[in-house]
């Protein structure tokens, strides 16, 4: 009581009053609530209207806005709302397709859908759908596909999640919404459909409307196209850049189409060599079509991914083949390894996830020797002698970018063991290195 008193008191001997010091004491300390409303009042004393910021603003600031949270904003105003609508807002979208019972990814709201389609089908350009593993999932892709009657979109993506959900729809049905948007765009320059069944009739609606503009084609595993097909659509479009699609589809035909004076220059293509069943045959592509193909592109990628059975590489790497980015899915024995240290001579980037137990220190020896552009290398399940594989990091110098080796395939031996190597790779790497306990790649 005393001490509240002297401080009545050394209030009142104040020269101010005891209102005014106390007054100052609390704008020397204001509270927390106090500081918001005088912020709160300052900016309205400047009349400073969030509802009134210009549409442009508020443009910028919702692209950087999830979905939810720009929805969210959406209510604050009409102001706001209408920026919502923006078209801008909506050129790129990616609907996520997912059934609650089947997968715990999140999914586009079914009323969100029926806006967009209502009200933003036309303002769509960029867009891409994503669907698990079911097929109500799938079908309901197609079911948005075909409402988009008013839209000219310029990407499209189907990407399936888990196991392609699209093959197993009705043929007819994907086609049928497929076509609405190769009908409708009339712009379209980059389609991924990879695991859907696409087919011939369909690529050449495709090419009938599409052909000025299409740059990228990504469809591999897509059973119902023939080389026939595809080489319809390298026919038409020399505009194309970048394609992706399965072995079977590949043909002389096609490389020479690829490389007519009328064509750009390709930049990459991806081919998926996937065996069906054990022992199947593979044909070959002749070495004067690959030659032909350098010579239009010089700088074109070709990357390839390999899942065959050992005997079935029989017609693989014969000749000079300009593979740049090489993967081996299953094991690949040493044969096959030495013939891509012979024949490969544009190799960037190689990855062999198994070998066998036979140590593949010559042919290590012979892909550095021979691949003198490789600067990136990931072996898994394989064995290399210690020393082999310093000759071998020694060789390449410090163009690898990229060394992903596990430790299990490092055998020690009389001149390094794996204390050892760690260090003597790092030094001639100019970095410091150490095997992987698990793959990277």
């Amino acid at each position: 009581m005393k001490r509240v008193k002297g401080d009545e008191d050394a209030c009142s001997s104040s020269s101010e009053g005891p209102t005014e010091s106390c007054k100052k004491v609390r704008k020397v300390q204001p509270s927390k609530e106090e500081e918001e409303e005088e912020t709160d009042v300052d900016l309205c004393e400047f009349g400073f209207d969030w509802a009134l910021l210009p549409q442009e603003i508020l443009l910028n600031i919702f692209q950087f806005l999830p979905l939810l949270d720009r929805a969210y904003a959406s209510q604050v105003c009409r102001g706001w709302n209408q920026a919502f609508h923006m078209p801008e807002l909506w050129r790129c979208f990616e609907f996520e397709l997912n059934q609650p019972a089947s997968s715990y990814l999140k999914a586009t709201h079914p009323d969100l859908i029926k806006q967009i389609i209502k009200r933003h089908s036309n303002h769509l350009q960029y867009v891409s759908f994503k669907v698990d593993s079911s097929t109500e999932s799938a079908e309901a892709a197609c079911d948005i596909l075909s409402q988009l009657v008013n839209c000219s979109l310029k990407t499209l993506g189907l990407i399936s999640t888990a196991r392609p959900s699209f093959m197993e729809l009705p043929k007819s049905h994907f086609i049928s919404a497929l076509t609405v948007v190769f009908v409708n765009s009339k712009s379209l320059s980059s389609l991924k459909i990879d695991d859907t069944p696409v087919d011939d009739p369909s690529l050449k609606v495709l090419v009938a409307n599409n052909s000025d503009t299409l740059r990228m084609l990504k469809m591999s595993s897509c059973p119902h196209v023939s080389p026939a097909g595809i080489l319809c659509v390298a026919d038409q479009c020399h505009g194309l850049r970048e394609l992706a699609l399965n072995y079977h589809l590949l043909s002389d035909e096609l490389l020479l189409a690829l490389s007519s004076e009328k064509h750009v220059h390709l930049e990459h293509l991806r081919i998926d060599v996937v065996s069906e069943n054990p022992g199947q045959h593979f044909h070959t592509i002749k070495k004067s079509s690959w030659d032909a193909m350098v010579c239009h592109s010089p700088k074109f990628n070709l990357v390839m991914y390999f899942f065959l059975y050992e005997d079935e590489f029989g017609p693989f790497f014969r000749e000079e083949v300009p593979i740049t980015h090489l993967y081996f899915g299953r094991s690949v024995s040493k044969d096959v390894l030495g013939r891509v240290g012979l024949h490969c001579p544009r190799l960037v980037e190689l990855v062999v996830c198994a070998n066998g137990l036979r140590p593949l220190d010559e042919e290590l020896i012979r892909i550095a020797n021979r691949c003198t552009q490789l600067s990136a290398i990931g072996l898994g399940e394989c064995e290399v002698s210690c020393s082999a594989f310093v000759e071998f990091v020694k060789m390449c110098g410090r163009r690898l970018s990229q060394l992903s080796i596990m430790e299990e395939v490092l055998i020690p031996d009389h001149k390094y063991n794996l204390d050892e190597i760690h260090w003597e790779v790092s030094k001639h790497l100019g970095r410091v290195w150490f095997p992987d306990m698990m793959p990277t790649w």
